[in-house]
This record gives structure tokens, C-alpha cells and sequence, in this order.
């Protein structure tokens, strides 16, 4: 992964001359692209630790997997938020971890903690290190120090139950590893992030991942029968078992604990047969509303598509743009949409995967039900091309902010009688926080994540930077559309996590009393506090 970015260092870099062209005319950027500075440059405080406390670290997990160069300690100074790639591609990250240690075992990572207790280390989980809301920032709060335990190491498959369909694996394996190991024996778990190329699956549970494909697979809570978390407290181990009525359920409490009560060492996830059979299409509305609609109907009547995205009409435009739509082929597209009524609407993608004679049935209702709520097919050209670019997108952001172009995303989910109000809130609140910064951009919204209930709302922002301010900038606009989300009725994050970022906003969403039970139950796991400090209950 690049330290100051997403992903493989060799993905060509670029945007498309058009998409450049239409970002310049409706944005702006910069003069010049602005590379990120060398690795040599990046300034980072000097490391605390003891040659005591590094001995002792060393002791447990090996001398080799005590991590204390520049490369390590950048590369885990931050995740992939907005605001921590525009300090590291500056050079100047907020901190950065004493050292990076790499357990291999549960029994090493117990013993880790215990002596972090004893020293009052800080102690910040790293999985796949994608967070987008400052869930891996390396704080340590009271503590003398701050160490990073990196899970790589751990990224094993411990047993397949092919009858029950469920696979044990170690916390640290990374989706496109487990991904393989089950395609080979005809299996799938159907977890897609956009984070896919590389998330662990430890790390999607603590963050309460929701993959692309959620609305037929559903999310990561759904998936995880059985868990071993070690604290500093000690360690709990949860069975794989298919239902209980024993109590509160504590799979539940420690799926989203974000790294504040302990590191989830293993995982036991079901798992389904792979699909024989996968289509993904395009299909236009003539508007959002008639569009979201469609959806609660596909949602209520048990018919979603397992991929269900509906962009709104600015969404729309932007992708058609980025996607080159001005050249010949475009044209004659929008002319075609535009005589059919359809030419300012919205496109949606829906995708089946299964059985062949499955996907037929459950493709013919959902098309029926679209259909019926005023829906164009327009073929697999553009299903196609989504699926082939699902995970593209964070390679995108790297390339806007080199040509100076501020890209956030942030998401949420509420009721269906609720959500297409919620969407004009939230829309208008960030093109308002945009206009006061003197930095007007695009605000663009897709529909995702179906329940019978609501849906989840993923919204895109784009502007020129306000160059030396770029984080002041990023915060007024995070900080209005977080108030109008909560005033507005939908949850702070459906998928992306709490974090540092949403932890002002827990109390909204839980209230006073919730939040002492969240801290009582890490008084009882983490009497020290020294688990990812500030995030989740700052």
C-alpha cells in the first residue's frame, strides 16, 4: 500500500482528459499538480519507548517483529481519511506509533496487552489500516507511549466446516486471501467492501463492515457466528453456534467495538456456495424519488437485488462525466435517454449472483417491480462497467487531491419515510458549509444497503481545496453535515465506522445512558484504558 495514499504503488496513475476537463469547469484545481512529498521528508516526533519496554516487547513476539524504522512508523501513522492523507502527502502527520509490533499468535497478543497494561502503553489495532474516520490514528492519550499491533502475521485459515458452511479464521487474514481459499472449494462469504483489495476480516468486524453486495449477502454482523477477542482483562471466547437465547448477546456488543476493548483474534464466519451466475445492469429513473421508491417496493416484497445502488441526479451527471459520456458514444446515450424522458434521471446498478435458474427468478421480479415504477433498461454496459471499477474509486481521491480537489464521502441510513427529506438536508447542509468556505463544489448521493425498514445514503462532495487550510475547510463541512445527519434523523455511520471522527456525535445517537454502559463494559475489559484511545467513546 502507499503510505501517502491507496493501494498498489504501480496502478497507472491519471485522470481521463475529459474528467479532468469537466472537474476544472466545475470546481476548479490547482495550477499545478501537487505531488505528495518523499518519505525522507515526512517529520515525525521522535520514538518514547524504553530500551527496556522494547526488550521485553521483543521477548514475546521476536526480535523481528518489533517494528521501529521510518517506514513502518509512517505507514501506520494514520488511515485513509481525507484528513490523513492531506497530512501525509504534506509530510506532517499528527503522530505516529513507537513501534509496530506483529504478534503471531492469540497467546502473544494476551501477553502484549498485559505488559502495555503494566507499562500504560497505548495499544491501536491495525488491520488492513482503511479506516476513513481516524479509527487506526495512533493516540496515546495519558500513556507513556503508543504502540501499533499490526495483525498481518495472524492472516490464517483455521478450520472449514464445509457442512455447516462456516470457516474459523485468524483476525488479521485479509478479504481477497480468504476470498481465494473459498473459491477454490466452491465457497464464498460475499463480503465486498469497497476497502475489498485490503481489509481484514478482524478489522471488518470491529468496524461493522457492510460489503457492496449487503443487500443479498448482508453485512458483516450477519456473517460472524463466533469470535475470540483477547483483552487486557483476559480473553473471551464465543462458539460458533447458529442461535442463542443466553442473555444480551455478546457478539453483538464486541462486532463494532473498534479496537476499544481488545483485538478480535479469530473469527467463525458462514460462509455460501459461490455463485454460478452473476448480472449486473443498468437501469435509468426518471427521478430519485421514482427511483427510491422502487427500491422500498423491491426491499418490502423480499425482491432486492443483491447489489442495489441508486445514484441521484447530480451523482448521475458526475459519473457520466468521469466515465468520458462527452465523446460520440456518450452523445448518442444521452440523446437516446433525453427522447425517452430520461435525460436528467437517475441511474441505478442492480446485480444478481447465484444459481442460474436462482438469478432468473429474482432477476425477472426485481425488473418487473422496476419496470412497473417507470424504469428504463439501458443493457450490461454500465453494470458491467461497475463491477470491473468497484474498488477504484480510493484510487480516484489519490488523483483529484494531487490536481487540488478536496473528495470526502460520509454515509448514513435512516427509514424509508424519512429518507428522501434526510437527503435534502444533508445535501443542502454540505453545499451551504461549501459556499461559507468560498470553495462551492457538487454534492452527489447514491441509495444503498436495502432493508425492508430504510436504506443507508452515501454521499460524495467535491471542491477545490483552500490550499493551506485543507482541514479546516474538511471540518466545516464534516461538522454540518454530521449535525444535519443526526437532527435529521439518520444514524451518524452506517458502515464507515465511528472512530475519531463520529465520536462527537455517539451521545446523540445512544444518549447518556447508553454511553455509561459502553464505558462500563470497557472499565470491566480495559481497567487501564490503554485500547485505541479516542476513538468510539471520546
Amino acid at each position: 500500500m502507499r503510505w501517502w495514499g491507496w493501494g498498489d504503488p504501480a496502478h497507472p496513475a491519471g485522470l481521463p482528459a475529459a474528467a479532468l476537463d469537466f472537474l476544472a469547469q466545475t470546481v476548479g484545481v490547482a495550477a499545478h499538480p501537487r505531488a505528495p512529498v518523499a518519505l525522507d521528508n515526512v517529520r515525525l516526533p521522535a520514538a518514547s519507548l524504553s530500551e527496556a519496554s522494547l526488550s521485553r516487547l521483543r521477548a514475546i513476539v521476536g526480535a523481528g517483529h518489533v517494528r521501529e524504522d521510518r517506514g513502518e512508523r509512517v505507514a501506520h501513522a494514520a488511515g485513509k481519511g481525507y484528513p490523513d492523507l492531506v497530512r501525509l502527502r504534506a509530510g506532517e502527520p499528527e503522530g505516529a506509533p513507537d513501534a509496530v509490533v506483529l504478534p503471531g499468535d492469540t497467546l502473544q497478543v494476551g501477553a502484549v496487552l498485559a505488559l502495555c497494561a503494566r507499562e500504560s502503553l497505548a495499544v491501536v489495532p491495525f488491520g488492513g489500516g482503511t479506516s476513513v474516520v481516524g479509527g487506526v490514528e495512533p493516540l496515546r492519550g495519558v500513556h507513556s507511549g503508543v504502540v501499533c499491533l499490526d495483525m498481518r502475521r495472524m492472516g490464517g485459515v483455521v478450520e472449514l466446516d464445509g457442512a455447516s458452511r462456516t470457516v474459523t479464521v485468524q483476525g488479521g487474514i485479509r478479504a481477497p486471501a480468504l476470498e481465494r481459499h473459498l473459491g477454490e472449494r466452491g465457497l464464498t462469504l460475499g463480503h465486498y467492501p469497497q476497502s475489498f483489495e485490503y481489509v481484514s476480516l478482524g478489522g471488518c468486524a470491529a468496524t461493522r463492515s457492510a460489503g457492496q453486495a449487503s443487500s443479498g449477502y448482508g453485512a458483516i454482523e450477519r456473517m460472524v457466528l463466533g469470535l475470540r477477542l483477547s483483552a487486557p482483562a483476559g480473553e473471551i471466547e464465543l462458539p460458533a453456534i447458529p442461535a442463542s437465547a443466553a442473555g444480551p448477546s455478546l457478539r453483538q456488543l464486541l462486532i463494532g467495538s473498534e479496537g476499544t476493548l481488545g483485538v478480535i483474534c479469530e473469527l467463525a464466519l458462514r460462509v455460501r456456495a459461490a455463485p454460478s451466475e452473476r448480472v449486473y445492469e443498468g437501469l435509468f429513473f426518471e427521478d430519485f424519488s421514482a427511483g427510491v421508491e422502487v427500491l422500498r417496493e423491491l426491499a418490502q416484497q423480499g425482491a432486492s437485488p443483491d447489489v442495489a445502488r441508486l445514484s441521484d441526479e447530480q451523482e448521475t451527471r458526475m459519473s457520466l462525466a468521469l466515465a468520458g459520456s462527452g465523446g460520440v458514444k456518450g452523445r448518442l446515450g444521452r440523446l437516446y435517454l433525453g427522447a425517452r424522458g430520461y435525460g436528467d434521471g437517475c441511474l441505478a446498478i442492480f446485480g444478481f449472483e447465484g444459481g442460474e435458474r436462482d438469478v432468473h427468478v429474482r432477476r425477472a421480479q426485481a425488473l418487473g417491480v422496476a419496470r412497473a415504477g417507470g424504469a428504463l433498461s439501458v443493457g450490461r454496459s454500465p453494470g458491467e462497467a461497475w463491477r470491473a471499477g468497484r474498488f477504484s474509486a480510493p484510487y480516484l481521491r489519490d488523483e483529484l487531491l494531487t490536481h487540488g480537489v478536496m473528495v470526502e464521502t460520509l454515509e448514513t441510513a435512516t427509514q424509508w419515510s424519512n429518507l428522501r427529506r434526510l437527503h435534502s438536508a444533508v445535501t443542502r447542509a454540505i453545499e451551504a458549509a461549501l459556499t461559507d468556505c468560498g470553495t462551492p463544489g457538487l454534492v452527489m448521493c447514491h441509495v444503498s444497503h436495502l432493508y425492508e425498514t430504510g436504506a443507508s445514503l452515501y454521499f460524495t462532495f467535491v471542491a477545490r481545496q483552500r490550499e493551506g487550510e485543507e482541514i479546516a475547510q474538511w471540518r466545516s463541512v464534516k461538522e454540518a453535515a454530521s449535525a444535519a445527519i443526526v437532527q435529521g434523523g439518520g444514524t451518524i455511520t452506517h458502515h464507515h465506522a465511528v472512530g475519531r471522527d463520529h465520536a462527537p456525535w455517539m451521545r446523540a445517537e445512544v444518549g447518556d445512558t447508553g454511553v455509561g454502559a459502553l464505558r462500563a463494559l470497557k472499565a470491566e475489559l480495559d481497567p487501564t484504558e490503554i485500547m485505541n484511545p479516542g476513538k468510539l467513546l471520546a
